[in-house]
């Protein structure tokens, strides 16, 4: 197999091998982007068909993330268990179940239940890709490996704000009939059947973790995976790095979240960092603008179809920034782009709090005055776009790596199960919070940004290079 970057030193190489492999356990991200963001072009549909006010439609868009945050605390244990890639089979599998239970849903409560089985898998899905390309990746490009996992999620964000936007001018509307006599909404979530069938048929040509596969004594496998993934064929480097997984898991038992404790508030100090970058990432109010946007610019003056196109071209700025994000990672650090993205984002959100203060009207009457709106446009994809290079990519990449090998599954699965609550949390209360004032709502992220700002500063360590044999508590 040929290599696309030199060896490491260690007697690694970037394969293409490895890159195929990290960018098919990646998918799984492109499905979290997926079947959260789809909703964006259902809400008022769903809205009107099931006759909702703010606090019903905010749990009805919002109630898939508890369905993720029990997903990813479970995630830890069923990969320990299970190994990583069975793991990601049993996502594929509730994935593709919730998006045909989610688009025949007959009742709001029906359509409820199904999301959360969908969260579910959502949830899985998000822990279990970080760690699986973190442990097969070389730590030379394990940054830009791990920046996969967030760039399949803003594709999937794009695929999703795309079709719903097609499949609502084909039917002229999200509530009217298309195919079948069903509503363009319902098949804005049945698409999603198609990719989760696909994530679920590649994962099923991927090899085991190597460190999973020597935490369970199968070493001989290991070798092989090394040897055909990282086309290690140097028998004292293959040694070598055998010998230091198994000494990092020397002391490996059971996961319990007892391993997690420390004398910081009860949890060790590196699974407190963990926990406050999901809490973050998710509290400067990023999925404000890919779970309502469609909504929020309708609801401030812009035609319905105007309102799908500036969505779908929010997140092509957000597509294109990840890959910027993936070509920094790795050479400039991690922390730098976090305080870079944590500034620009006061800023930017600070401004569409302005914006929205000298909205006119109130309700459906509400608008923004002469070059008012055109400021909150480019605002609103300024502040997409400090994200999407920053917190967007990075917080995937350092959960992913951040954690000592024998308590990794387990503190990722914490933290990622912080970061879905914190995601619900923020979701399910914007509709009421818009209803109080769009510049309160953007207020409010605007201080949460500076406070990630002061935690970066102060609390988060550079993990740029560092094997993950290396990682410390």
């Amino acid at each position: 197999m040929s290599s696309v970057k030199a060896t490491d030193g260690l007697g690694q190489h970037a394969t293409v091998r490895v890159v195929l492999i990290a960018a098919a356990a990646a998918l799984g991200g492109f499905l979290f982007g997926f079947d959260t963001a789809v909703i964006n072009g259902a809400v008022d549909a769903i809205r009107g068909s099931f006759s909702l006010d703010a606090a019903q439609t905010g749990f009805a868009v919002s109630c898939a993330l508890l369905g993720s945050a029990l997903g990813a605390w479970y995630a830890g244990m069923l990969a320990n268990r299970w190994g990583r890639v069975r793991t990601m089979q049993v996502a594929a599998v509730l994935l593709v179940a919730a998006a045909l239970g989610s688009g025949l849903a007959f009742h709001v409560w029906d359509l409820i239940v199904w999301r959360l089985v969908g969260g579910i898998g959502v949830g899985v899905a998000s822990v279990i890709a970080p760690t699986y390309i973190a442990e097969v990746a070389p730590a030379r490009i394990r940054g830009r490996l791990g920046s996969m996992q967030q760039l399949a999620i803003v594709l999937g964000i794009f695929a999703a704000l795309l079709s719903d936007a097609w499949l609502a001018d084909l039917a002229g509307g999200a509530a009217h009939t298309l195919w079948l006599g069903l509503p363009a909404w319902r098949w804005m979530f049945l698409a999603a059947v198609t990719p989760a069938l696909v994530y679920g048929l590649l994962v099923l040509g991927v090899p085991e973790s190597p460190r999973h596969l020597v935490a369970k004594g199968r070493l001989a496998e290991a070798r092989v995976v090394l040897q055909e993934v990282l086309d290690m064929h140097n028998d004292q480097a293959l040694g070598k790095k055998l010998a230091d997984i198994e000494d990092s898991l020397r002391s490996e038992h059971k996961p319990r979240l007892s391993d997690l404790r420390g004398a910081a508030a009860g949890l060790l100090p590196i699974v407190w960092v963990g926990i406050l970058l999901s809490v973050f990432q998710q509290f400067v109010g990023i999925n404000v603008i890919f779970y309502y946007s469609s909504t929020l610019w309708h609801s401030v003056g812009f035609s319905e179809a105007d309102s799908f196109t500036i969505t779908v071209a929010t997140s092509i700025v957000n597509v294109l920034v990840t890959l910027v994000a993936i070509s920094l990672v790795d050479k400039i650090g991690r922390k730098p782009l976090l305080v870079i993205g944590s500034a620009g984002m006061a800023v930017t959100l600070g401004a569409m709090a302005w914006c929205f203060s000298q909205a006119t009207g109130s309700g459906a009457e509400l608008s923004l005055p002469g070059s008012v709106g055109i400021v909150a446009l480019v605002a609103a994809n300024a502040y997409v776009v400090f994200f999407g290079v920053s917190w967007g990519p990075v917080v995937w990449v350092l959960l992913g790596e951040m954690f000592p090998n024998r308590i990794r599954a387990t503190a990722l699965a914490v933290a990622a199960s912080a970061q879905w609550l914190a995601n619900f949390a923020i979701t399910s209360t914007f509709p009421a919070l818009a209803e109080l004032g769009l510049t309160f709502a953007y207020g409010l992220y605007a201080g949460f940004a500076l406070l990630s700002l002061m935690f970066v500063l102060y609390a988060v360590r550079e993990t740029k290079g560092v094997e993950l044999e290396d990682m410390r508590a």
